[in-house]
């Protein structure tokens, strides 16, 4: 019979997951392209690092989780985006977690606004989020912010607000 794991292994693997699963998301979403497949990869990594941040996180984590999951389903068009950018938005505004932490959340909130076609909201965070963006104090995770900010339209065709 097979020796059970330590708790400590199993927290250690749940990490070892956690991260696993968030970067390659992440490398996923940032292709031009993908294929069907990929596009449920994203979805099903998203929600793994969730789960696995979840068993050994702090609140952060699971905030920086919420965010992926908005930014995932957002490229999915789906309008539960909405639901993710706002709890992550929630814990962001409260002063937690670093300086690129609210600058992405406002950046979601306008990517998930643009999905609902909601013009009004979108045009508050895109701003929001610029602007909380060029304030980022490192440089590296100024210009990866930029980066990704580049993606998010900067209008929206739609709805109306």
């Amino acid at each position: 019979m097979a020796k059970q794991p330590t708790q400590k292994t199993i927290d250690k693997w749940q990490r070892w997951f956690a991260i696993d699963c968030n970067n390659r998301t992440w490398d996923l979403t940032s292709k031009p392209e993908r294929t069907p497949d990929e596009d449920r990869e994203i979805l099903l990594g998203a929600y793994a690092a969730a789960f696995h941040w979840s068993k050994i996180g702090k609140p952060i984590n699971d905030a920086r989780a919420d965010l992926t999951l908005a930014h995932v389903h957002a490229l999915l068009g789906h309008d539960i985006s909405l639901y993710y950018a706002q709890r992550s938005l929630a814990v962001f505004e409260n002063n937690a977690g670093e300086d690129w932490d609210l600058a992405f959340a406002h950046a979601e909130m306008a990517q998930a606004a643009a999905v609902i076609g909601d013009k009004e909201s979108h045009a508050r965070h895109y701003a929001l989020a610029r602007e909380r963006g060029l304030a980022i104090q490192d440089e590296e995770d100024r210009n990866v912010f930029m980066e990704e900010f580049a993606r998010i339209p900067s209008e929206v065709k739609g709805k109306g607000s």
